[in-house]
Protein backbone atom coordinates (compact mmCIF):
# COMPACT_ATOMS: atom_id res chain seq x y z
CA UNK A 1 0.00 0.00 0.00
CA UNK A 2 1.56 3.23 -0.93
CA UNK A 3 1.90 6.04 2.46
CA UNK A 4 2.35 9.42 2.07
CA UNK A 5 3.18 11.45 5.65
CA UNK A 6 2.56 15.10 7.17
CA UNK A 7 2.95 16.28 10.16
CA UNK A 8 -0.80 17.34 10.80
CA UNK A 9 -3.64 15.87 8.79
CA UNK A 10 -7.34 17.75 8.18
CA UNK A 11 -10.02 15.55 7.28
CA UNK A 12 -13.08 17.85 5.98
CA UNK A 13 -12.88 21.16 3.44
CA UNK A 14 -15.47 23.12 3.98
CA UNK A 15 -15.64 26.03 5.73
CA UNK A 16 -13.92 24.64 8.90
CA UNK A 17 -11.34 22.36 7.44
CA UNK A 18 -10.39 24.57 5.25
CA UNK A 19 -10.18 27.66 7.84
CA UNK A 20 -8.08 24.92 10.47
CA UNK A 21 -5.88 23.98 7.55
CA UNK A 22 -5.06 27.63 6.67
CA UNK A 23 -4.77 28.88 10.37
CA UNK A 24 -2.47 25.65 11.25
CA UNK A 25 -0.24 26.65 8.00
CA UNK A 26 0.16 30.18 9.76
CA UNK A 27 0.96 29.52 13.20
CA UNK A 28 2.92 26.16 12.72
CA UNK A 29 5.11 27.50 9.49
CA UNK A 30 7.37 24.51 10.15
CA UNK A 31 5.02 21.46 10.14
CA UNK A 32 3.56 19.92 6.72
CA UNK A 33 -0.10 20.74 6.89
CA UNK A 34 -2.42 17.88 4.51
CA UNK A 35 -6.06 18.55 3.74
CA UNK A 36 -8.06 15.51 3.06
CA UNK A 37 -11.81 16.05 1.42
CA UNK A 38 -13.35 14.72 -2.24
CA UNK A 39 -12.69 17.45 -5.04
CA UNK A 40 -15.57 20.11 -3.77
CA UNK A 41 -18.51 20.71 -6.11
CA UNK A 42 -18.84 23.10 -8.46
CA UNK A 43 -18.31 26.73 -6.15
CA UNK A 44 -21.03 28.56 -8.84
CA UNK A 45 -24.70 28.39 -8.23
CA UNK A 46 -27.23 29.45 -11.08
CA UNK A 47 -29.68 31.38 -7.83
CA UNK A 48 -27.89 35.05 -7.37
CA UNK A 49 -27.23 33.70 -3.77
CA UNK A 50 -26.50 30.60 -1.85
CA UNK A 51 -29.30 29.74 0.51
CA UNK A 52 -27.56 28.94 3.18
CA UNK A 53 -25.47 31.81 4.95
CA UNK A 54 -23.42 32.91 8.14
CA UNK A 55 -24.10 35.67 10.58
CA UNK A 56 -20.03 36.20 11.20
CA UNK A 57 -19.44 37.21 14.95
CA UNK A 58 -16.36 39.92 15.17
CA UNK A 59 -13.93 37.36 16.40
CA UNK A 60 -14.71 34.93 13.00
CA UNK A 61 -14.21 37.97 11.01
CA UNK A 62 -11.31 38.83 12.85
CA UNK A 63 -9.79 35.32 12.08
CA UNK A 64 -10.95 35.50 8.60
CA UNK A 65 -9.39 38.71 8.03
CA UNK A 66 -6.17 37.20 9.88
CA UNK A 67 -6.35 33.96 7.02
CA UNK A 68 -6.10 36.72 4.46
CA UNK A 69 -10.00 36.41 3.12
CA UNK A 70 -11.77 38.77 4.66
CA UNK A 71 -10.66 41.66 2.11
CA UNK A 72 -11.81 38.98 -1.24
CA UNK A 73 -15.07 38.75 0.60
CA UNK A 74 -15.95 42.26 1.41
CA UNK A 75 -15.28 42.89 -2.89
CA UNK A 76 -17.26 39.97 -3.76
CA UNK A 77 -20.67 40.08 -1.49
CA UNK A 78 -21.02 40.87 2.71
CA UNK A 79 -23.59 42.51 4.33
CA UNK A 80 -23.10 44.09 7.29
CA UNK A 81 -25.87 44.49 10.21
CA UNK A 82 -26.03 47.58 12.29
CA UNK A 83 -29.97 46.32 13.98
CA UNK A 84 -31.54 43.42 15.33
CA UNK A 85 -34.74 43.26 15.76
CA UNK A 86 -36.21 40.40 17.85
CA UNK A 87 -39.76 39.91 19.13
CA UNK A 88 -42.45 37.12 20.45
CA UNK A 89 -45.46 36.65 17.71
CA UNK A 90 -47.48 34.99 20.23
CA UNK A 91 -47.28 38.36 22.24
CA UNK A 92 -46.22 41.97 22.71
CA UNK A 93 -42.45 41.79 24.07
CA UNK A 94 -39.37 42.71 21.88
CA UNK A 95 -35.40 43.87 22.23
CA UNK A 96 -33.82 45.20 19.90
CA UNK A 97 -30.03 45.62 19.65
CA UNK A 98 -27.97 48.91 17.95
CA UNK A 99 -24.82 48.76 17.12
CA UNK A 100 -24.42 52.61 17.87
CA UNK A 101 -24.96 52.00 21.68
CA UNK A 102 -21.57 49.60 21.05
CA UNK A 103 -20.05 52.16 19.62
CA UNK A 104 -19.64 49.58 16.39
CA UNK A 105 -20.08 49.97 12.86
CA UNK A 106 -22.08 47.02 13.10
CA UNK A 107 -23.58 44.00 14.78
CA UNK A 108 -21.71 40.97 12.60
CA UNK A 109 -22.01 40.48 8.62
CA UNK A 110 -24.26 37.85 6.80
CA UNK A 111 -22.52 35.57 4.27
CA UNK A 112 -22.72 33.13 2.12
CA UNK A 113 -21.68 29.61 2.73
CA UNK A 114 -20.22 29.24 -0.81
CA UNK A 115 -18.26 32.31 -1.14
CA UNK A 116 -16.60 31.81 2.30
CA UNK A 117 -15.87 28.43 1.63
CA UNK A 118 -15.04 29.48 -1.86
CA UNK A 119 -12.56 31.93 -0.60
CA UNK A 120 -10.99 30.03 2.07
CA UNK A 121 -10.25 26.80 -0.59
CA UNK A 122 -8.37 29.25 -3.09
CA UNK A 123 -6.24 30.03 -0.70
CA UNK A 124 -5.26 27.27 0.50
CA UNK A 125 -4.97 26.19 -3.09
CA UNK A 126 -2.28 29.39 -3.28
CA UNK A 127 -0.60 27.82 -0.12
CA UNK A 128 2.09 25.43 0.63
CA UNK A 129 -0.84 22.76 2.26
CA UNK A 130 -0.89 19.86 0.56
CA UNK A 131 -4.15 19.27 -1.07
CA UNK A 132 -5.49 15.14 -1.13
CA UNK A 133 -8.80 14.48 -2.90
CA UNK A 134 -9.89 11.57 -1.51
CA UNK A 135 -12.15 9.80 1.08
CA UNK A 136 -11.39 8.36 4.26
CA UNK A 137 -12.30 4.61 4.36
CA UNK A 138 -10.68 3.60 7.53
CA UNK A 139 -8.76 4.96 10.67
CA UNK A 140 -5.03 3.25 10.62
CA UNK A 141 -3.92 2.57 14.48
CA UNK A 142 -0.57 1.24 16.14
CA UNK A 143 0.45 1.36 19.80
CA UNK A 144 -3.14 2.63 20.76
CA UNK A 145 -3.22 5.46 19.00
CA UNK A 146 -4.42 7.31 15.40
CA UNK A 147 -1.90 7.48 13.21
CA UNK A 148 -3.47 8.42 9.70
CA UNK A 149 -6.41 6.95 7.88
CA UNK A 150 -6.83 4.87 4.16
CA UNK A 151 -7.93 6.55 1.68
CA UNK A 152 -10.23 5.09 -0.91
CA UNK A 153 -7.63 5.34 -3.31
CA UNK A 154 -5.94 2.59 -2.01
CA UNK A 155 -3.14 5.18 -0.13
CA UNK A 156 -2.45 5.71 3.33
CA UNK A 157 -1.81 9.06 5.03
CA UNK A 158 0.22 8.89 7.91
CA UNK A 159 0.27 12.11 10.61
CA UNK A 160 1.12 12.01 14.47
CA UNK A 161 -2.42 14.22 14.54
CA UNK A 162 -5.34 13.93 13.05
CA UNK A 163 -8.23 16.56 13.18
CA UNK A 164 -11.85 15.17 12.28
CA UNK A 165 -13.28 18.40 10.64
CA UNK A 166 -15.55 16.54 8.16
CA UNK A 167 -19.61 17.53 9.71
CA UNK A 168 -22.22 16.60 11.58
CA UNK A 169 -22.20 13.11 10.13
CA UNK A 170 -18.15 12.77 10.53
CA UNK A 171 -17.15 9.39 10.01
CA UNK A 172 -13.86 9.53 11.89
CA UNK A 173 -15.69 9.94 15.31
CA UNK A 174 -17.92 7.34 14.06
CA UNK A 175 -14.98 5.07 13.06
CA UNK A 176 -12.90 6.15 16.58
CA UNK A 177 -16.05 5.24 18.32
CA UNK A 178 -16.56 8.71 20.16
CA UNK A 179 -19.87 8.14 21.85
CA UNK A 180 -22.23 10.81 20.76
CA UNK A 181 -25.38 12.22 22.30
CA UNK A 182 -28.06 13.28 20.29
CA UNK A 183 -31.80 13.90 19.31
CA UNK A 184 -33.81 15.27 16.53
CA UNK A 185 -35.50 18.30 17.05
CA UNK A 186 -38.92 16.94 14.71
CA UNK A 187 -38.48 19.92 12.93
CA UNK A 188 -37.12 21.18 10.11
CA UNK A 189 -35.47 24.70 8.91
CA UNK A 190 -36.70 26.18 5.53
CA UNK A 191 -33.94 27.89 3.91
CA UNK A 192 -34.18 30.11 0.88
CA UNK A 193 -33.49 33.96 -0.52
CA UNK A 194 -36.55 36.06 -0.69
CA UNK A 195 -37.06 40.03 -1.96
CA UNK A 196 -39.16 41.87 0.18
CA UNK A 197 -41.25 44.96 -0.97
CA UNK A 198 -39.34 47.45 1.47
CA UNK A 199 -35.47 47.43 2.33
CA UNK A 200 -34.51 45.86 5.04
CA UNK A 201 -32.27 48.36 6.11
CA UNK A 202 -29.27 46.42 7.69
CA UNK A 203 -31.48 44.93 10.03
CA UNK A 204 -31.63 41.29 11.42
CA UNK A 205 -34.92 40.46 12.02
CA UNK A 206 -36.38 36.85 14.01
CA UNK A 207 -39.76 36.39 15.26
CA UNK A 208 -40.40 33.61 17.90
CA UNK A 209 -43.41 31.47 17.65
CA UNK A 210 -44.38 27.78 19.36
CA UNK A 211 -43.68 26.47 15.57
CA UNK A 212 -40.11 27.62 15.59
CA UNK A 213 -38.14 31.08 15.18
CA UNK A 214 -38.32 32.88 11.87
CA UNK A 215 -35.31 34.50 10.98
CA UNK A 216 -34.72 37.61 8.10
CA UNK A 217 -31.36 37.72 7.52
CA UNK A 218 -30.21 40.99 5.12
CA UNK A 219 -28.60 40.82 2.21
CA UNK A 220 -27.11 43.05 -0.74
CA UNK A 221 -26.19 41.94 -4.31
CA UNK A 222 -23.53 44.49 -4.05
CA UNK A 223 -21.22 46.81 -1.86
CA UNK A 224 -22.97 49.80 -3.05
CA UNK A 225 -26.51 48.95 -2.65
CA UNK A 226 -27.98 51.63 -1.02
CA UNK A 227 -32.03 49.99 0.11
CA UNK A 228 -31.14 46.49 -0.69
CA UNK A 229 -34.23 44.33 -0.46
CA UNK A 230 -33.07 40.73 -0.20
CA UNK A 231 -32.84 38.63 3.27
CA UNK A 232 -31.97 35.26 3.93
CA UNK A 233 -34.72 33.33 5.72
CA UNK A 234 -34.32 30.03 8.20
CA UNK A 235 -38.05 29.37 9.09
CA UNK A 236 -37.73 26.61 11.99
CA UNK A 237 -40.95 24.82 11.92
CA UNK A 238 -42.50 21.59 13.25
CA UNK A 239 -42.27 18.65 10.33
CA UNK A 240 -45.51 18.54 9.89
CA UNK A 241 -45.61 22.45 9.08
CA UNK A 242 -42.43 22.31 7.25
CA UNK A 243 -44.06 19.68 5.50
CA UNK A 244 -47.46 21.87 4.52
CA UNK A 245 -44.77 24.65 3.85
CA UNK A 246 -42.30 22.94 1.57
CA UNK A 247 -45.56 21.72 -0.85
CA UNK A 248 -46.92 25.40 -1.52
CA UNK A 249 -46.17 26.84 -4.61
CA UNK A 250 -44.02 29.94 -4.67
CA UNK A 251 -46.81 32.39 -4.87
CA UNK A 252 -48.43 30.86 -1.92
CA UNK A 253 -45.03 30.54 -0.02
CA UNK A 254 -44.72 34.07 -0.34
CA UNK A 255 -48.17 34.70 1.04
CA UNK A 256 -47.46 32.33 3.87
CA UNK A 257 -43.92 33.42 4.96
CA UNK A 258 -45.29 37.38 4.61
CA UNK A 259 -48.40 36.34 7.01
CA UNK A 260 -45.60 34.77 9.47
CA UNK A 261 -43.69 37.31 9.19
CA UNK A 262 -46.40 40.18 10.33
CA UNK A 263 -45.40 41.80 7.10
CA UNK A 264 -42.66 43.45 8.63
CA UNK A 265 -40.49 44.41 5.46
CA UNK A 266 -43.90 44.92 3.25
CA UNK A 267 -45.39 41.49 0.78
CA UNK A 268 -42.94 39.10 -0.08
CA UNK A 269 -42.01 39.59 -3.76
CA UNK A 270 -40.01 36.64 -5.27
CA UNK A 271 -38.88 33.65 -3.76
CA UNK A 272 -35.93 31.59 -4.92
CA UNK A 273 -35.82 27.64 -4.70
CA UNK A 274 -36.35 26.15 -0.82
CA UNK A 275 -34.33 23.79 1.01
CA UNK A 276 -35.70 21.71 3.84
CA UNK A 277 -32.78 20.65 6.06
CA UNK A 278 -33.57 18.51 9.26
CA UNK A 279 -32.69 19.61 12.90
CA UNK A 280 -30.53 17.83 15.43
CA UNK A 281 -28.44 18.31 18.18
CA UNK A 282 -25.57 16.34 18.61
CA UNK A 283 -22.27 16.81 20.84
CA UNK A 284 -19.12 14.44 21.47
CA UNK A 285 -18.72 13.16 24.72
CA UNK A 286 -15.44 13.40 24.20
CA UNK A 287 -13.50 15.88 21.69
CA UNK A 288 -10.03 14.08 21.59
CA UNK A 289 -8.24 10.79 21.92
CA UNK A 290 -4.83 10.25 21.54
CA UNK A 291 -3.82 11.14 17.60
CA UNK A 292 -7.05 12.74 16.86
CA UNK A 293 -9.26 15.54 17.76
CA UNK A 294 -12.70 16.71 16.44
CA UNK A 295 -13.97 20.74 15.37
CA UNK A 296 -16.56 22.14 14.53
CA UNK A 297 -19.97 20.38 13.62
CA UNK A 298 -18.16 16.98 14.09
CA UNK A 299 -17.64 17.78 17.67
CA UNK A 300 -21.17 19.47 18.07
CA UNK A 301 -24.00 20.77 16.50
CA UNK A 302 -26.85 22.80 17.65
CA UNK A 303 -30.14 24.71 16.32
CA UNK A 304 -29.72 27.26 14.01
CA UNK A 305 -31.64 29.45 16.32
CA UNK A 306 -28.68 31.99 16.82
CA UNK A 307 -26.93 31.54 14.19
CA UNK A 308 -23.95 30.10 16.11
CA UNK A 309 -23.01 26.81 14.18
CA UNK A 310 -20.23 27.84 12.17
CA UNK A 311 -18.62 30.38 14.61
CA UNK A 312 -18.59 28.00 17.32
CA UNK A 313 -15.96 25.67 14.75
CA UNK A 314 -14.02 28.53 14.04
CA UNK A 315 -13.69 29.37 17.85
CA UNK A 316 -12.65 25.41 17.86
CA UNK A 317 -10.21 26.70 15.11
CA UNK A 318 -8.60 29.15 16.60
CA UNK A 319 -7.97 27.79 20.08
CA UNK A 320 -6.68 24.36 18.93
CA UNK A 321 -4.37 26.43 16.83
CA UNK A 322 -3.19 28.53 20.20
CA UNK A 323 -2.83 25.44 22.27
CA UNK A 324 -0.58 23.40 19.29
CA UNK A 325 1.18 26.54 18.70
CA UNK A 326 1.71 26.96 22.61
CA UNK A 327 2.79 23.47 23.09
CA UNK A 328 5.59 24.12 20.05
CA UNK A 329 7.18 27.26 21.74
CA UNK A 330 7.73 24.51 24.70
CA UNK A 331 9.17 22.17 22.57
CA UNK A 332 6.42 19.53 22.68
CA UNK A 333 4.88 17.67 19.76
CA UNK A 334 1.62 18.60 17.92
CA UNK A 335 -0.10 15.34 19.20
CA UNK A 336 1.28 15.36 22.80
CA UNK A 337 -2.17 14.39 24.52
CA UNK A 338 -1.58 16.96 27.25
CA UNK A 339 -2.18 19.26 24.74
CA UNK A 340 -4.77 18.51 22.89
CA UNK A 341 -6.97 17.76 26.14
CA UNK A 342 -6.61 21.25 27.07
CA UNK A 343 -8.18 22.01 23.82
CA UNK A 344 -11.03 19.58 24.85
CA UNK A 345 -11.25 21.88 28.11
CA UNK A 346 -11.00 25.06 26.89
CA UNK A 347 -14.40 24.54 24.14
CA UNK A 348 -15.92 21.78 25.28
CA UNK A 349 -17.41 23.96 28.61
CA UNK A 350 -18.22 27.04 25.89
CA UNK A 351 -19.78 25.04 23.71
CA UNK A 352 -21.78 23.40 26.06
CA UNK A 353 -22.84 26.41 27.37
CA UNK A 354 -24.10 27.88 23.95
CA UNK A 355 -26.08 24.62 23.68
CA UNK A 356 -27.53 25.06 26.92
CA UNK A 357 -28.58 28.72 26.27
CA UNK A 358 -29.90 27.21 22.75
CA UNK A 359 -32.19 24.58 24.11
CA UNK A 360 -33.86 26.72 27.19
CA UNK A 361 -34.50 29.33 24.63
CA UNK A 362 -36.47 26.83 21.94
CA UNK A 363 -37.82 25.23 25.16
CA UNK A 364 -38.80 28.82 26.44
CA UNK A 365 -40.64 30.21 23.30
CA UNK A 366 -42.18 26.79 22.27
CA UNK A 367 -44.65 26.94 25.59
CA UNK A 368 -48.18 28.02 24.98
CA UNK A 369 -48.75 28.22 28.85
CA UNK A 370 -50.20 31.83 29.69
CA UNK A 371 -48.21 32.44 32.05
CA UNK A 372 -44.50 31.52 30.37
CA UNK A 373 -45.71 33.53 27.88
CA UNK A 374 -46.24 36.57 30.42
CA UNK A 375 -42.88 35.69 32.06
CA UNK A 376 -41.16 35.67 28.65
CA UNK A 377 -42.47 39.17 27.24
CA UNK A 378 -42.01 40.82 30.57
CA UNK A 379 -38.39 39.61 30.55
CA UNK A 380 -37.88 40.74 26.91
CA UNK A 381 -39.22 44.06 27.30
CA UNK A 382 -37.63 44.57 30.79
CA UNK A 383 -33.83 43.56 28.95
CA UNK A 384 -34.51 46.12 26.22
CA UNK A 385 -34.72 48.67 28.91
CA UNK A 386 -32.07 48.08 30.86
CA UNK A 387 -29.30 49.13 28.14
CA UNK A 388 -25.77 48.16 30.22
CA UNK A 389 -27.37 44.49 30.18
CA UNK A 390 -28.81 45.12 26.91
CA UNK A 391 -25.05 45.62 25.30
CA UNK A 392 -23.90 43.05 27.16
CA UNK A 393 -25.92 40.01 25.53
CA UNK A 394 -24.98 42.04 22.35
CA UNK A 395 -21.17 41.57 22.92
CA UNK A 396 -21.60 37.99 24.01
CA UNK A 397 -23.70 37.52 20.82
CA UNK A 398 -20.98 39.28 18.82
CA UNK A 399 -17.98 37.37 19.92
CA UNK A 400 -16.72 40.35 21.64
CA UNK A 401 -16.64 38.45 25.59
CA UNK A 402 -16.44 34.60 25.53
Amino acid sequence: MAERSADILIVGAGMVGAACALKLHKSLPDKRIALVAPTPPDMTNPEPFDPRVVALTEHSRSLLEGLGVWSALVAERVCPYSRMDVWDGEGAGSIQFDSNELGREALGHIVENRLITRQLLQRVQASEIESVPASVQALAFAQNRIVGVTLDTGERMVAPLTIAADGAQSSLRDLAGFAVREWSYGQSAIVTTVQTELSHQFTARQRFTAQGPLAFLPLRTTSSEAAPKHCSIVWSAEQALADELMALDETSFARRLGLAFEHRLGNVESVAKRFALPLHQRHARQYVCPGLALVGDAAHSIHPLAGQGVNLGLLDVACLAQELERAGQRGLKPDEYATLRRYERSRMGHNLTMMAAMEAFKRLYGSQSLSVLHLRNRGMDTVNRLTPLKNTLAEQAMGLSL
